[in-house]
């Protein structure tokens, strides 16, 4: 069972359709770039090294330095772990089939994803700086102040 703090509750001051994600993490910034590539521009991202990131990170009780999981907002509500990764993924056009996985207990899930997340440094790659969007893919990153 996944920590309290892992389940999905309201997002409250952060908007809908962002992504928070570790930028250093080459795992994530490819997931970055998949997403980006097939959403047909829905979704907005920031880095966790960000001070915006860090903003949402505190709120949603991640570790900026040891962070554990991603986090997205959809209508709403903040998701984090494996809940996260399938509700981007179903978003996705030609991707929908991907809700069904979320009716496998996450009690099977969240164990393969922090699997991943704790190894992801020593199977990915690690950058000395965070993801650096092209110009054109740079209006959909937020890293400035965070919403009051």
């Amino acid at each position: 069972m996944p920590p309290a703090s892992r389940l999905s509750r309201p997002a409250g001051r952060w908007p809908d359709d962002l992504i928070l994600f570790d930028g250093v993490c080459l795992f994530c910034s490819r997931w970055v770039r998949a997403v980006m590539a097939r959403d047909g521009g829905r979704f907005r991202f920031v880095s966790i090294q960000s001070p915006y990131g860090r903003a949402m990170a505190q709120d949603f009780d991640i570790a900026v330095e040891d962070a554990d999981t991603n986090a997205v907002v959809i209508d709403g509500v903040a998701y984090f772990r494996s809940d996260a990764a399938l509700r981007v993924l179903s978003a996705l056009p030609g991707w929908g089939w991907v809700k069904a996985l979320l009716a496998v207990p996450r009690v099977l899930r969240d164990p393969a994803y922090g699997l991943i997340a704790r190894n992801r440094y020593a199977l990915f790659g690690v950058s000395d700086v965070c993801f650096a969007p092209t110009p054109a893919q740079r209006a959909r990153f937020l890293d400035g102040a965070p919403p009051p």
